[in-house]
């Protein structure tokens, strides 16, 4: 069991949770992720570990509510324990020798981005990040990537807040003003990933993204992760999270990622019902 010792709303569907778990803190590095139950019947979902604390023991996942198991999971409150966290899974990103990298994140996928640009940050590399949000209600963490940022880019599709527009719109600018980056980092949306790519690909810009399709166990065993990278099949939970963007087949992993879309939806329907009856 591993109690919630902070619990933070950031926005209306994204929580922040500090989580007691030492042997994850103790090991995990900026990539990795965790898989939780919520209780010994819920489902297996896997939460990128958005930043550890290795004195503490302790880990901080960042989750948006979306499905039955993150509902479940934003009515546990500080104190209260999730039933199982396994990890640190997947492969650490490798981020070695970068000099001066953009790092994108779309939503909630500032979550995963973030502790990338952190750890870039404090190795000295130049880093550019770009985040991106529908509209200012849903902004999360412009104060953290603001200080590990040399250069700091807002934007919102509606305008409400920073840049009006896409990401990949203040990425193209940079770029056509000569900014020379070793790498592009692009966390986020698989579509917001996609164009990304498209853009940087024009460019010949290195760029790499993170992987979050259907995931069950996270040791290579169900196959529900797969995508296709390459063209050939790979397991995004043992040979990712991280991919060469510009090999990644992105229809394909769209069309996957909606699968279960109306499952999903029923079972959310469902657990809303239970918390109702339960108040």
């Amino acid at each position: 069991m591993f109690e919630i010792i902070e619990k933070k709303q950031l926005n209306k569907t994204v929580t922040l949770m500090e989580v007691v778990a030492p042997y994850v803190a103790k090991k995990v590095k900026p990539g990795q992720f965790i898989i939780l139950r919520v209780n010994e019947k819920g489902e297996r979902i896997p939460l990128t570990v958005f930043d550890f604390n290795r004195e503490k023991g302790t880990i901080k996942i960042i989750f948006q509510i979306v499905g039955a198991t993150t509902k479940l999971l934003n009515e546990l409150k500080k104190g209260d324990k999730i039933h199982d966290v396994a990890g640190p899974l997947g492969k650490a990103s490798n981020l070695d020798g970068i000099k001066k990298v953009a790092v994108i994140g779309g939503g909630v996928g500032c979550a995963i981005a973030y502790p990338t640009a952190k750890y870039l940050h404090e190795q000295n590399s130049i880093v550019h990040s770009i985040v991106g949000f529908r509209t200012k209600e849903l902004i999360i963490l412009k104060d953290q990537f603001e200080k590990i940022s040399d250069r700091f880019i807002l934007t919102t599709d509606d305008g409400s807040e920073g840049d009006k527009g896409l990401v990949t719109n203040s990425l193209e600018k940079l770029i056509l003003a000569g900014e020379n980056y070793d790498r592009v980092i692009a966390i986020g949306p698989l579509i917001m990933m996609k164009y990304v790519c498209l853009l940087t690909k024009k460019y010949n810009i290195k760029t790499i993204v993170s992987m979050n399709p259907i995931m069950i166990d996270g040791t290579g065993m169900c196959g529900g992760c797969r995508i296709t990278y390459d063209n050939r099949i790979c397991f995004a939970c043992v040979e990712g999270p991280d991919f060469d963007g510009h090999l990644i087949d992105f229809d394909e992993a769209i069309k996957r990622n909606l699968m279960y879309k109306d499952l999903e939806k029923k079972a959310l329907e469902k657990t809303c019902n239970l918390l109702k009856g339960d108040s």
